[in-house]
């Protein structure tokens, strides 16, 4: 049973250890090894007079004006940096606590960098800058995506054929057996697949005004534009009782449907056509609809 107690013994030891790497560091972040009390040297209890008494008379007597040596400099710095931390309230208040729970590292940690830098900070800035950051990460993500989803699109046989068929559209449709066994010019490639317009789902060509940092700028023109489509919409549809538009109607059946806008865009005319005319917006017409898909998945399987 004894050779228990060693592994007891070395895991208490490590746990010291690490406590005691914690707890110097959060005392420390204020007057570095020093105490900032005893840099003035005053009490603990001290009013702020006697703090601004003291500090004043170690000034005169360690200010490199009136003390050349490199030491006293040194001594000087540190002396006002204490007096910066105890003729503040707020700052002796934390720097007390700090002296009275050194256990709680990151929590007073986290005070001090929010007591000294804080306030320095404009929030614009830093608004600014995460939405620059955020947007840039952002369109890397989107480009990276466009260009792997492109690059696979340009393997596939049905691109091939889209580009040789380009060729000869451009050639006016003379072209030699020799010339068509070879393998085509990568310049020739490269310029008649920029003719492409390739519309990959899931992986659109990113642009700026889907950017997060350009949609945050142009929130309140979004919203103002958002506000007048509903009015707009009540109008037309709720009080004088009109007819819906092609888009509007369209716009309720993709809704009605639950099918995202993008998935929408990559229906074809007929079948949206086809889907509009049933009025799917309608409930009754919209659980018939669904109760005919079921019905045909059901015979398919």
């Amino acid at each position: 049973m004894a050779p228990a107690a060693a592994p007891i013994s070395w895991c208490g030891f490590t746990t010291i250890l690490i406590v005691s790497l914690l707890i110097q560091p959060s005392i420390s972040i204020y007057c570095d090894e020093d105490d900032c009390y005893d840099l003035l040297g005053v009490s603990q209890n001290a009013n702020a007079s006697e703090i601004k008494k003291a500090y004043y008379k170690l000034s005169l007597k360690y200010h490199p004006d009136k003390n050349p040596d490199p030491e006293s400099r040194k001594h000087f710095v540190k002396i006002a940096n204490a007096y910066e931390i105890l003729k503040d309230e707020a700052t002796r208040e934390q720097y007390d606590y700090a002296i009275a729970h050194p256990e709680e590292f990151f929590y007073n940690t986290a005070r001090y960098y929010q007591a000294y830098y804080g306030h320095k900070t404009d929030p614009r800035g830093v608004l600014v800058g995460l939405l620059l950051v955020l947007s840039a990460f952002q369109y890397l993500n989107q480009w990276t995506r466009y260009k792997q989803a492109l690059d696979m699109v340009k393997r596939t046989p049905a691109y091939k054929n889209k580009l040789k068929a380009l060729e000869l559209e451009r050639t006016g449709g003379t072209t030699n057996r020799k010339k068509s066994n070879k393998q085509m010019n990568k310049q020739i490639e490269e310029d008649l697949s920029n003719e492409l317009e390739l519309q990959i789902k899931g992986a659109e060509k990113p642009s700026i005004w889907g950017l997060l940092g350009i949609r945050f700028i142009l929130l309140p023109y979004a919203t103002g534009k958002l506000l007048l489509w509903y009015a707009c919409w009540f109008w037309r549809y709720k009080v004088k009782r009109a007819p819906y538009s092609w888009e509007d109607a369209s716009y309720l059946t993709q809704r009605s449907l639950g099918v995202p806008p993008d998935s929408w865009r990559y229906i074809d005319e007929s079948t949206k056509e086809d889907l509009v005319q049933r009025r799917l917006w309608e409930k009754s017409n919209l659980q018939t609809y669904l109760a005919e898909m079921r019905k045909e998945s059901k015979r398919r399987r």
